[in-house]
């Protein structure tokens, strides 16, 4: 069993499915509801965990309101929730997110987040754990923690381990020194809001030492090595029920490959599929894909 090193965004998630999507001054109804581990790193864990990794959980400090939630949800998981801070003086950071057919709408309160951690208050996440990255098999590292973020990747490149991040610029740190950094439509529009994937693939691809991918949903994507041509993936085709989750497992699935010492090729195509059936589900991180079901997928096509 692979040991992945996770540090990122963990939090409680509120799923409101709806039978319409939410028009001003009208009633609407919703049909299903959850309440889950989600962010980035916590979707990512859950999913790893499903595929048969065990993963160490590091990052955001866990709040009074949903210490229960995670400690009750991992338990019985391949997940160590023993880096974690749950700090009872901390309300904690959850989101809300609508969802209608294969549209989603969410709401949180991230900006108030960092910007009170920038402006002097205190920081409500942990620093990495240099022992847990110098131990681990790979990692995946979300970008969102600034320093501590790359003090994380430091650890990586200073212990030889490989890692997956997400939505970096592309002459930062943690693109730079990544096994595989993606790269999805939301990050390419908060930080490079002009320009296309094509006009910025060839600037992640040449100031990166490994692969570049920049996803497009549903649609075709990008991916390549320096020095190398651009190649494109299709997504596989499956009746969507939610894309809530996609990208994060998307990552996870990019994680267990690059774990698993799969090439290139191998590792889009599994990551793909690892979405593909994430997506195909509602919620899916109540229900996630199985390595089972993810090599069913790469087989159907």
């Amino acid at each position: 069993m692979k040991n992945i090193y996770l540090y990122g965004m963990i939090i409680a998630s509120n799923s409101f499915r709806l039978k319409e999507f939410l028009k001003p001054d009208k009633y609407s109804e919703i049909e299903e509801s959850f309440r889950f581990p989600g962010g980035e790193t916590g979707t990512c864990a859950t999913v790893l965990s499903s595929l048969g990794a065990g993963v160490i959980l590091d990052g955001t400090h866990i709040g009074r309101s949903s210490a229960q939630l995670i400690k009750d949800f991992y338990k019985n998981k391949l997940v160590n929730c023993e880096l974690l801070y749950f700090d009872d003086s901390f309300e904690g950071l959850e989101d809300y997110v609508i969802i209608s057919g294969d549209i989603r709408t969410p709401m949180g309160t991230f900006g108030h987040f960092f910007s009170s951690a920038s402006s002097g208050g205190i920081k409500h996440w942990n620093k990495p754990d240099e022992k847990a990255v110098r131990e681990c098999d790979a990692a995946a590292i979300d970008p969102f923690f600034g320093e501590e973020s790359e003090l994380a990747a430091e650890y990586c490149v200073r212990y030889s381990k490989p890692y997956v991040t997400i939505d970096c610029k592309y002459d930062s740190f943690l693109h730079r020194n990544s096994a595989v950094s993606v790269i999805s439509g939301e990050g390419l529009s908060n930080d490079y809001p002009n320009m296309t994937r094509e006009e910025m693939f060839p600037l992640f691809q040449e100031n990166g030492n490994g692969l570049t991918i920049i996803t497009n949903g549903g649609k075709e994507f990008l991916y390549g090595r320096k020095g190398g041509g651009i190649k494109t993936f299709r997504p596989f085709k499956v009746d969507v029920k939610s894309t809530l989750g996609a990208g994060d497992t998307f990552k996870a699935g990019c994680t267990y490959a690059l774990s698993m010492g799969m090439n290139d090729d191998e590792l889009v195509r599994f990551a793909s599929a690892c979405a593909a059936v994430a997506v195909s589900r509602y919620p899916s991180q109540l229900d996630p894909p199985t390595a089972e079901e993810v090599e069913r997928m790469i087989k159907s096509r």
